[in-house]
């Protein structure tokens, strides 16, 4: 069961990253641009360090696979995969069609009818 999770829903427009932790949850608007790429783990970090949030195995990131924008889909994917390895914890993907608006009701559904899929990272990019 999916309890505490980091949500990144970088499609390359209305891009949000939401934390869910002890039953509180904290959405950000992100504004992915080439000027920016680099401070999307630096926000994320600056997020869990301000909710003191301990990341472990029972924490999860889900990651919106698209459809959406290739170079948005991509940064999200490989930040995604970059905290997994690095703290050992479980990652979803889900389609952007399945969420709805971003708030926790809406997640919170995605997760209770199994719309997401473990490790299965296939990004739909638009043309």
């Amino acid at each position: 069961m999916i309890k505490d999770f980091l949500i990144l829903s970088f499609i390359g427009k209305d891009n949000k990253i939401g934390l869910k932790i002890t039953n509180k949850f904290f959405a950000l608007d992100f504004d992915l641009n080439v000027n920016n790429n680099d401070k999307i783990v630096l926000t994320i970090l600056n997020l869990l360090k301000k909710h003191k949030v301990n990341v472990d195995n029972n924490f999860s990131i889900l990651v919106n696979n698209g459809p959406g924008s290739f170079s948005s889909l991509r940064i999200s994917l490989a930040v995604a995969k970059g905290i997994k390895i690095s703290k050992k914890i479980n990652l979803f993907g889900f389609k952007n069609s399945d969420l709805g608006q971003f708030n926790l009701a809406n997640i919170e559904l995605l997760i209770k009818k199994k719309l997401i899929q473990k490790n299965l990272i296939k990004p739909i990019y638009l043309s």
